[in-house]
Parts: structure tokens; C-alpha cells; sequence
């Protein structure tokens, strides 16, 4: 039987998934297509996560569930619920600790660096469906039906990550080609490794004192898209970088045919403005910190030269 049983195959569930395996455990992967890495640790499986009676099957025997699946950007509303409910109805009924892959969208907009004791206070959509699936899956654990908790990264920057600001400048900015990006480019920002993420995921998976709690990962950089983007370019060695503002205007248009970039303007305020998480805690705890800028900057300047 798997110790461990992860969903979806992105560039966290990937990591996560390859870093367990790498550990010496036992993985079941699964996803809808049944991608993920080839391993001699890791058991592919197809399936879909909404459905929880096969769910249940494949989680049955062990020691956590850990969620990194999502719909599609533009779908979330109509589609995280039920997938959220499948997962922990699949947790409720093994046993199994439910380590959930979450975000910062349920803090809405604050002041000053953003700890976990923050309250959840989301004024988006998408950040009220974050927030919902933790405050169901934290009253699942305060009755005693679950073991559940949630870890909530930055703004993603990788390779393969789903990242807004690697998706509308990461190709330009290693090939010298002006960029523009829909953000304030001078807001310090906290930003972060799918790696990091993975290992924040294997920790409080691991950990016997995680559960019912957030925790913030360590972030490798707090930067704003301007020092970033002028970071990557000298790492790929291009030119310094001619990275321009993104206009609303301008992005509605692209959103005409980019649907998934027409959900971008509600989250504005997590680009237009500083947003950096506090992790002291999550490093205290787990002992955790972030890989060195240096190796992220040249993964993923290697990574865009390399699909150029």
C-alpha cells in the first residue's frame, strides 16, 4: 500500500511526488491522464479526484493525502468545491492526515508582512473559495473527523510553475524581447520554488504537530517583478530587461483570447501592491529554508532558454 498519495502532477505535485519517492516512501500519483514523473517509488494511477468513492479506494492504508490538484483558473468557482469535498470525504473516511496545497488568496489584501494567525478575510471570488475549502476542512479537524492542514506560498516562480509573471514575460525577458507584465513592477513581493513548496507539503505531512494549522513557505526571495525580471535576464545572460506595465485595458483585450488571463483582474491587488508572507514560523517548526536565489534563477533561466 502507498504511505502516500498525492494528487495532481504540476510542477508541486511533481516535486512532491519525486521528492517522497526520493525519501525511500511509497507514492500513488494521481491525476485524470495519468502523467507524472517515472520512478521507481511512484504508482501512476488514472482517475478522477472529484469522484470520492474511488478516491477513498486509492487513499485507503495511508498515512496522508496530499492535494496539489486544481481546476482551471476560470473554472474554480464551479469546480474546487466539489473536488475539495471529494478529498476530504476521501480523508474523513481512511484516516488519512489531509495535507491540502492552499494559497494566499483568502487573506484579501493586507498591510505589513502576513503571518497564519491572520484572519481569512478574502474579497475575491476565488479567494472566498480558498477560504471556504480551509474553514470546512479545519471544522472537519476541530470535530475530530480529520487530520487537516494547509500550506499557502507566494507568488509562484520556476520552472514549469504556474506563474502570471513567468507566463506574460518569462520567454522575453531571457531572449532580450520587450515585456509587460500586470502588476505595480516596483511592490516588493514574496515569491516561490515549486521545490519549496514540495518540501513545506513533505513536512507537514511528516510532522506530527502540523495538523490543524497554516503554514507559510519559506520564501527564496522578497523582491519586486522589476529586481526579478533583472535578475532572471542576467542569469540567462540577456539584455537588461525592457519590462513595461500592463495596462487593465490591455489585458482585458489579451483576455478576449486567453480566457484564463480574464481572471487575473480580480487578484490585482496581490500584484499592485506589496504582499510578502512571514514563514519564521514554518522554517522554526520544520527546520526549512528557501533554496538560494542563485539555483532558482538559473533553473529557470534554464528552463525558458531551453523552450525558446
Amino acid at each position: 500500500m502507498p504511505r502516500y498519495v498525492v494528487t495532481g502532477a504540476g510542477s508541486t505535485g511533481t516535486a512532491t511526488a519525486r521528492l517522497l519517492a526520493d525519501a525511500g516512501e511509497s507514492v500513488r500519483l494521481v491525476t485524470r491522464s495519468g502523467s507524472g514523473p517515472e520512478h521507481p517509488g511512484i504508482e501512476r494511477v488514472t482517475a478522477d479526484a472529484t469522484d470520492p468513492d474511488r478516491l477513498t479506494a486509492l487513499v485507503a492504508g495511508a498515512h496522508a493525502l496530499v492535494n496539489c490538484a486544481a481546476p482551471p483558473y476560470d473554472r474554480w468557482k464551479q469546480e474546487f468545491p466539489p473536488l475539495a469535498a471529494a478529498l476530504l470525504t476521501a480523508a474523513e473516511r481512511t484516516g488519512a492526515g489531509y495535507v491540502m496545497l492552499g494559497n494566499a488568496y483568502g487573506y484579501g489584501p493586507v498591510d505589513g508582512p502576513v503571518t497564519e494567525r491572520q484572519p481569512l478575510a478574502p474579497s475575491t471570488v476565488k479567494g472566498e473559495v480558498r477560504a471556504r475549502i480551509w474553514t470546512e476542512a479545519l471544522a472537519a479537524h476541530r470535530a475530530g473527523r480529520v487530520r487537516a492542514t494547509e500550506v499557502r506560498a507566494g507568488s509562484y516562480f520556476g520552472p514549469g510553475a504556474q506563474s502570471l509573471f513567468l507566463m506574460m514575460a518569462g520567454r522575453q525577458l531571457v531572449t532580450g524581447e520587450p515585456a509587460a507584465y500586470h502588476a505595480d513592477l516596483d511592490a516588493p513581493h514574496s515569491w516561490a520554488y515549486p521545490a519549496d513548496v514540495a518540501r513545506t507539503l513533505a513536512a507537514a505531512a511528516r510532522a506530527a504537530d502540523s495538523w490543524g494549522e497554516a503554514w507559510h513557505v519559506p520564501s527564496f526571495a522578497t523582491l519586486s517583478a522589476r529586481e526579478l525580471a533583472a535578475a532572471l535576464a542576467r542569469a540567462a545572460g540577456a539584455p537588461a530587461p525592457r519590462l513595461t506595465a500592463m495596462t487593465d485595458r490591455e489585458l482585458a483585450e489579451l483576455a478576449l483570447d486567453a480566457p484564463v488571463l480574464g481572471e487575473v483582474a480580480e487578484m490585482g491587488y496581490l500584484t499592485h501592491r506589496p504582499f510578502l508572507l512571514d514563514s519564521s514560523r514554518t522554517e522554526r517548526a520544520f527546520g526549512l529554508r528557501a533554496a538560494p536565489l542563485a539555483e532558482v534563477l538559473a533553473a529557470t533561466a534554464g528552463s525558458l532558454a531551453a523552450a525558446v
